[in-house]
Formats: structure tokens, sequence, C-alpha cells
């Protein structure tokens, strides 16, 4: 799959969400994703997520500015052959939107983030990372965020997170590890809703 144009003016992305986010349209004629939203689906681990996710709007919130009342971004594939595809209580949109409004990123490199991991230039980057903490005596850099710990090393925490805006070079265009994030779905965009058969 080739990278969209910087002329291609509409893309067409798919987001699964909730069935109920169909009375939000309909009640507020939009659909945006809220705490509590959050807290709902990740239970136990909402903190942590919303935590992650709260550093995700402010970066992404500098490149596409959100629309005042958005709390967090909608999670979009690039791809109907990677979507999530619907469930019992999850449909899929179908939208089409302007390229203007996307956020893209790089959803293996985000996997480091959900993990407080360091997130490397490259492979080479990550072998120098490993050594120069290595050198330092750490076996790893989970203590880093930890928030019991991370007060002792506020350098190295400083380092990983800055590493973290690397999750928005999407220099490998695949549409298995590139995703799509949007600030919310207004009816305009509905191409298509799919349905669990």
């Amino acid at each position: 799959m080739a990278e969209p144009k910087a002329s291609a003016k509409k893309v067409t992305l798919w987001t699964r969400q909730d069935i109920r986010s169909l009375e939000d349209l309909k009640k507020e004629g939009v659909v945006r994703i809220k705490r509590k939203h959050l807290e709902e689906k990740f239970d136990l681990i909402a903190d942590y997520i919303i935590n992650l996710y709260s550093w995700f709007v402010n970066a992404a919130n500098k490149m596409v500015p959100k629309p005042e009342g958005v709390e967090f971004p909608i999670w979009c594939s690039i791809s109907q052959e990677y979507m999530l595809r619907p469930t019992d209580t999850e449909i899929v949109y179908v939208l089409e939107v302007d390229e203007s409004e996307i956020i893209y990123f790089d959803g293996c490199k985000w996997d480091y983030v959900l993990n407080h991991h360091y997130v490397p230039k490259d492979d080479k980057d990550m072998e120098e990372y490993e050594r120069d903490i290595s050198s330092k005596g750490f076996r790893d850099s989970y203590s880093f965020l930890n928030e019991n710990t991370s007060h002792f090393y506020p350098e190295e925490r400083k380092r990983v997170m800055d590493s973290w805006i690397r999750v928005f070079e999407t220099d490998q265009w695949d549409p298995f590890r590139i995703q799509a994030n949007i600030w919310e779905i207004r009816p305009e965009m509905i191409k298509d809703i799919l349905k669990k058969i």
C-alpha cells in the first residue's frame, strides 16, 4: 500500500467503536471519546492507559489542533484488511476523512510507549541505548517511568519520554504498522457502518 499523496483530499479509514456511539451521534451530532469510555473499556488499567493517552493528546494536538471539547483521539485503521472487525457490541465506521484532520502514527512504536520503553530511531540507536543504560548499571528501562522509582532517574525518564515523539515518524508505510487518529466522527464523514453478521 502506498503512502497517501499530499495532494489527496480524502482518505478512507476504519474504526471500531461501541455500538452505543450511534446514540451519541444521534443526540450530540458527533462521536467523541471521553474519559468515561476509556475507564469502561480498560477497567483496572484505565488510569495507566489514560496517562499515556494524555501524553498522546498533547503531542498530537501540536500537529492537528483538537476541537474544543475533545478529550481523547479516535483510533483508526488505514486498511480494511487490518481493521478491527465488528463484534456483538461494537460496530465499524467506514469513514472518509479530510487528510488534514488525520494524525498518522506507527502502532509498533506505540507499543514501546505502552510499555514505558525508549522508542529508538533505528536498530543501531537501540543497541547504543541498551549499551548506555547497561553501562550505568540498569538492567532495563522499566524503573525510569515507574511512579515508585522514577524520581530517582529524572534524566533517564526524560530521555525515554522525549523518544516517544518518534511514534509519529511513519518511515515504514506498512498498513499493518501505520494507524491513524482523528479527533471526532461527524455524520458527513460516515460512508458506511459495518455490523456483525
